[in-house]
């Protein structure tokens, strides 16, 4: 994880009474230790924001965008750079009247002009229902491919994942709230960040196929220690979940509704639905039985990998490869 977008750029957009000092911006610098992160401080009034993001791109050129809540809002509008959309304020006018946000604001982190308190009018709010008519412009085919949208499913503030999912594919739900917090950044953005790093770098990961039978015990819940594997799996490989295929529709809805609520990692189409795994192409397969294929098979509850405890040193003397 040191060398995640190593030399390379980062632009952060803070969200509302926010400011380039934020905890948020602390935290991405100390995962990206080899990445320059840029943390302006985002003017109140929306035109002179838009205006200061674009400049800033224009001259730093960042390789990704991350934007929080009304910064979110402010990076969907930045065409043409790799950006994650974290609870994006999509419509943020319609938010700030809809919690009452009209009135004497304090900065929540101190401001490089000094400034602590801000006052928010009906026509400021004006501004910034005007300026979210732009959200969504020109949004082609490769933008698809640029943007991810991550939206908490505990977030009371901010509710526009449908909105996104009518411009945009790429949308992730994930176990938070509004706020942004270490678990949420380092379970759910870091991954994405870092499949945005692969496509930039051309890069190919090993792929490890997660059968459900190695994670669900008979009662239902996940086994001990295989939400630490999966996460420490994901820092080096790619990971696909593999469940049996049925007839019964309900079957596919619960199998990705149990990876959501025990694993919650951003699986974006990565869970496959077959009966025959010995056709999975891909470098490890973990399993609760030998399968003749072309994958390596870990076959979990053996002398050798009787638990995850077993598996996970396995993959750490395996070093990625």
């Amino acid at each position: 994880m040191m060398d995640l977008f190593k030399g390379k750029k980062v632009l952060y957009v803070h969200g509302f009474a926010s400011s380039g000092q934020s905890g948020t911006v602390t935290r991405i610098r100390e995962v990206l230790t080899q990445a320059t992160v840029i943390a302006p401080d985002i003017p109140i009034h929306p035109e002179e924001a838009i205006t200061l993001l674009n400049k800033v791109c224009e001259s730093e050129k960042p390789d990704l965008i991350i934007g929080t809540s009304m910064g979110g809002m402010y990076a969907e509008m930045l065409r043409g750079y790799d950006r994650i959309l974290v609870n994006p304020a999509l419509r943020m006018g319609d938010t700030m009247k809809e919690h009452g946000m009209i009135g004497a604001q304090h900065f929540q982190n101190p401001r490089q002009d000094g400034v602590q308190d801000f006052m928010v009018t009906k026509a400021l709010v004006k501004e910034y229902k005007d300026i979210t008519e732009r959200c969504f412009d020109g949004v082609d085919n490769d933008e698809q491919h640029c943007v991810w949208g991550l939206f908490g499913d505990e977030d009371t503030t901010v509710n526009t994942y449908d909105l996104f999912r009518e411009h945009y594919t790429q949308a992730v739900r994930f176990h938070g709230e509004h706020r942004m917090n270490d678990n949420s950044f380092m379970h759910s953005v870091v991954p994405v960040i870092r499949w945005i790093s692969d496509r930039q770098e051309g890069r190919e990961r090993p792929i490890v196929y997660i059968s459900i039978r190695a994670l669900m015990d008979q009662y239902g819940k996940p086994f001990s220690s295989s939400q630490k594997a999966i996460r420490q799996l994901l820092e080096t490989y790619q990971l696909y979940f593999v469940a049996p295929a049925l007839v019964d529709a309900q079957h596919y809805a619960d199998v990705n509704a149990w990876l959501y609520e025990y694993i919650n990692v951003p699986a974006y189409a990565h869970t496959i639905f077959t009966n025959q795994l010995n056709l999975l192409y891909g470098d490890y397969l973990i399993d609760t039985q030998k399968v003749d294929g072309m994958a390596t098979v870990i076959e979990f509850g053996s002398d050798t990998f009787k638990t995850w405890d077993d598996i996970i040193p396995y993959f750490e003397r395996l070093g990625g490869q």
